[in-house]
């Protein structure tokens, strides 16, 4: 049996674990004795059935649906053409495994032919060959990108999936990532995928940035593209700014933390947030601009550029949405439901992702000390108070203005509600690079604690401040 065929079998086995509860509480009520002598013959559940059947419906959509959005990144931008190269029937100098690495895209080992594995171990790949990356396209090995192939073998699109900035791989071949990146700790580079895990190692900026024709962006930004390609490789590793095409907004004039202007022009691009644990929280960007299906359908259609329906009124806020407001993405076009492509998908595809598991502390801590930092969570600290366990958001309209957390307001203006998302911090080893915070503005854990410390006037002590990194540290959701 194949892993991804295991790995199906494994979804819906934890589905129906979830969900067992559910159909034992629908079960401690009386009902009538026809329906449940039914239930007995069938030996079927049809909550458990719909649940399962919509998880690994769901997981397909997240890792390879490109919801037609070929027709922007491969027919539009000509992305396709930069990765191959010229030598392949393309431009410039093609993306190599080894380039493809180092900008922080994946590999899923699971969708390689052993021998590839083993040959790419001995070295004998080259990982300087373009002519390699359409391989793995063609395997479909390639996380989150998928390429369209002619007939005689080239490129002839490239599309993208949810999996691309919200999926990593681990680190289960180590030996394989080619010394490119220093991944966050337990992922790599080639290796099993951990859907739902931030990408922080994906520059999405740059690799944006390689398509050769980048008018249509340039258009709507009304610039020319040299400024776009600018603005595309300020952003990092790890960071994406979806607000830049409803505002034109590239960079924050003042960041000002404390009261105190720390930086100044920074770029306006956000840290990718993990997709998992987002079970019972309310609103799921940094900014609050909706929950898992809001914004499946924001970027299924706006970012990503696939073939669906949106509506969001808010965006004809012209003085907040210039950009938005004057090419009516507040209301896309009523395309006929037989050629929508993301609408039927939504909601598998939430289903999927608030049952994505967050996983173990991915970095050793001190058991004594997190003990210690707990008391501290919901004491002295009064962290509890927004990061409410076992959510560590709030239950309910989970928002607060800049004053409140002590920072300016450039990125908070740039969201309907004007207000930052209490993030939930489970599982923060699980991205621990970048920085935290939305713009990740502060390097570690020590630096948000410090913060905190100053904003609230907690008066916590050096060895308490560590204790409470340490709980924060053990945390999952």
């Amino acid at each position: 049996m194949s892993q991804r065929r295991i790995h199906m079998h494994a979804i819906a086995a934890t589905v129906a674990i979830l969900l067992i509860g559910l159909v034992a509480l629908s079960r401690s009520t009386p009902v009538r004795a026809d329906n449940s002598h039914k239930d007995a013959d069938d030996h079927k559940n049809p909550v458990v059935e719909n649940a399962t059947q919509k998880v690994l419906m769901g997981e397909q959509v997240f890792r390879f649906d490109t919801f037609g959005d070929e027709a922007f990144w491969g027919d539009t931008l000509k992305l396709h053409q930069a990765i191959e190269g010229a030598k392949l029937g393309g431009v410039g100098p093609g993306v190599s495994p080894k380039t493809a690495l180092a900008v922080g895209l994946k590999v899923d080992v699971d969708a390689l032919p052993r021998n590839l594995v083993e040959q790419i171990q001995r070295g004998r790949v080259n990982l300087d060959d373009p002519a390699v990356t359409l391989l793995l396209l063609k395997l479909n090995a390639v996380v989150g990108l998928t390429g369209s192939f002619n007939p005689s073998g080239t490129l002839k699109s490239v599309g993208i999936q949810c999996a691309l900035c919200h999926s990593t791989v681990d680190n289960s071949k180590p030996a394989l990532c080619a010394g490119q990146i220093t991944p966050n700790p337990g992922t790599g580079c080639i290796g099993r995928r951990l859907d739902g895990w931030a990408n922080r190692d994906l520059n999405v900026g740059a690799i944006v940035a390689l398509a050769p024709d980048l008018s249509v962006v340039a258009n709507l930004l009304q610039t020319d593209q040299t400024t776009v390609r600018k603005v595309l490789n300020s952003w990092g590793p790890g960071k994406f700014d979806a607000e830049l095409f409803m505002d034109g907004k590239a960079f924050n004039p003042q960041q000002v933390t404390d009261g105190v202007i720390t930086a100044t022009n920074v770029p306006g691009a956000t840290l990718i947030p993990p997709a998992f644990g987002l079970g019972g929280v309310n609103l799921h960007t940094w900014l609050g601009w909706g929950s898992v299906p809001h914004w499946n359908a924001f970027v299924a259609t706006l970012e990503m550029h696939g073939k669906g329906r949106f509506f969001d009124p808010r965006l004809n806020n012209a003085s907040q949405f210039p950009i938005a407001a004057a090419n009516g993405f507040a209301d896309l076009p009523h395309i006929n439901p037989d050629d929508d492509q993301v609408t039927p998908k939504l909601a598998a595809l939430q289903l999927y992702q608030l049952s994505l598991p967050a996983p173990n502390p991915t970095v050793p801590f001190d058991k004594a000390a997190a003990a210690r930092g707990d008391e501290l969570f919901s004491g002295k600290a009064g962290c509890n108070n927004c990061h409410v366990e076992p959510l560590w958001t709030e239950p309910g309209w989970n928002l607060h203005t800049a004053s409140d957390v002590c920072v300016d307001s450039f990125q908070a203006e740039r969201g309907p509600d004007m207000r930052y998302r209490t993030s939930p911090i489970g599982a923060l080893t699980t991205h621990l690079k970048g920085g935290f915070y939305h713009d990740g503005r502060f390097g570690d854990l020590n630096a948000v604690v410090n913060h905190y410390n100053k904003c609230m006037n907690l008066g916590l002590s050096d060895s308490e401040k560590s204790d409470l990194i340490q709980y924060l540290i053990s945390l999952k959701f």
